[in-house]
């Protein structure tokens, strides 16, 4: 039987890599003779560096602006002219201590940072994975890195931070990077939110973030002011208030086009490829919810599946799941195995993870290994 394992990461224990070796590993235990093939997976935010990487992409290490300021060193991945950047690698809520986060401060330069360097590496299509961010700056200090210029009332440079969007004057495209021009730029995200309003980037996502009530509302008001000078016709595109507005930072300043987060992952690790003769196609997240039915791995795996497997069952494998029973069948499963289902407790299904999923692996090798049992 032909196993293809393509699992997202299970966020708080086990990265997509150590998921798919721990089912791996319970498979062949129980049926020696199959063929196994792991391609871990993301959903085009935190872990698509790691999924790039795993799919022969070389990782790139380069100096980059952090949130508030200081120096980060990041990762993104290269393959030829094709780069794969995570702006939670520079731009990251994770790289702020909760006790420093500082909504109004928080810059997205550093993914800028990251853009130029792989612009000095060669590549001339980049995949922006967004999310997990700790700004609320539109994009701005992306743009400011690249070249562009923002300014005050009196032409001072605007400082860094979403807070001092509501004192800009003016906006100067024109000294973006050239190369830029010869580059597509791809927006990877299934975020849909505005720029503005009540589902926008600073009412949705700034309290995450550390805003208070009224921090949103300046945040807000910066975003609007920002949106009027750079491109307003694009405030209201779904995806642009992803990652704190970066969305639309890349979209209305750099020309990025958006695309689901979980199609462009599946494109760039050859998912289609890897699914050819599959008996078989085991996916998985750590949380398999309602948010998991809008775009996630899991979700993308299945429909993926059901397009180009042949008649290849998909089974679904969570740390735990809200879902009744009907609603994941809907999303394209025939099983369900959580490892809650398991563990006595959350603590120990955090920390034992692996351990409960090769148990996991077993089980389904043991039950759909048998012809009879297969749908």
């Amino acid at each position: 039987m032909r196993v293809v394992i393509a699992p997202d990461k299970f966020k708080d224990s086990l990265s997509a890599a150590d998921v798919a070796a721990a089912l791996a590993s319970g498979i062949t235990t129980a049926m020696p003779s199959s063929q196994v093939t792991c391609v871990p997976m993301a959903d085009g935010g935190e872990g698509t560096v790691d999924a790039a990487l795993a799919a022969g992409f070389v990782s790139v290490r380069a100096r980059a602006c952090g949130p508030l300021g200081a120096v980060v060193e990041a990762e993104f991945a290269l393959r030829d002219d094709e780069a794969v950047i995570e702006m939670a690698a520079a731009s990251g809520l994770a790289l702020v201590p909760a006790a420093e986060r500082d909504a109004l401060a928080a810059t997205s330069r550093g993914t800028g940072d990251l853009i130029r360097a792989a612009l000095d590496a060669g590549a001339r299509h980049i995949t922006l994975a967004v999310g997990g961010s700790a700004c609320t700056d539109g994009g701005a200090g992306m743009l400011a890195a690249l070249g562009a210029r923002l300014t005050e009332t009196g032409g001072a440079d605007l400082p860094d931070g979403g807070g001092h969007l509501g004192a800009l004057a003016r906006v100067d495209l024109s000294g973006l990077d050239p190369r830029l021009h010869e580059t597509d730029l791809v927006l990877a995200t299934d975020v849909d939110h505005p720029l503005l309003g009540a589902e926008g980037a600073a009412a949705v996502f700034g309290p995450q973030k550390g805003a208070s009530t009224e921090d949103v509302g300046t945040l807000e008001a910066g975003l609007r002011r920002f949106a009027e000078l750079v491109g307003p016709e694009l405030a209201e595109a779904p995806g642009a208030g992803a990652a704190g507005g970066v969305g639309f930072g890349a979209m209305a300043g750099l020309g990025a086009h958006r695309e689901p987060g979980i199609d462009v992952v599946m494109e760039l690790v050859g998912l289609e490829t890897a699914l050819t003769g599959a008996d078989l196609v085991i996916t998985g997240e750590g949380s398999l919810d309602h948010q998991s039915l809008g775009g996630k791995t899991p979700v993308g795996v299945a429909g993926l599946t059901a397009r180009v497997g042949a008649g290849a069952a998909c089974v679904v494998v969570c740390g735990r799941t809200t879902l009744r029973e009907s609603e994941w069948r809907a999303a394209g499963f025939i099983a369900c195995r959580a490892v809650a289902d398991l563990a006595p407790d959350t603590e120990s299904s955090l920390r034992y993870a692996a351990t409960y999923l090769e148990r996991i692996g077993q089980g389904i090798a043991a039950h759909y290994g048998n012809p009879d049992m297969r749908p």
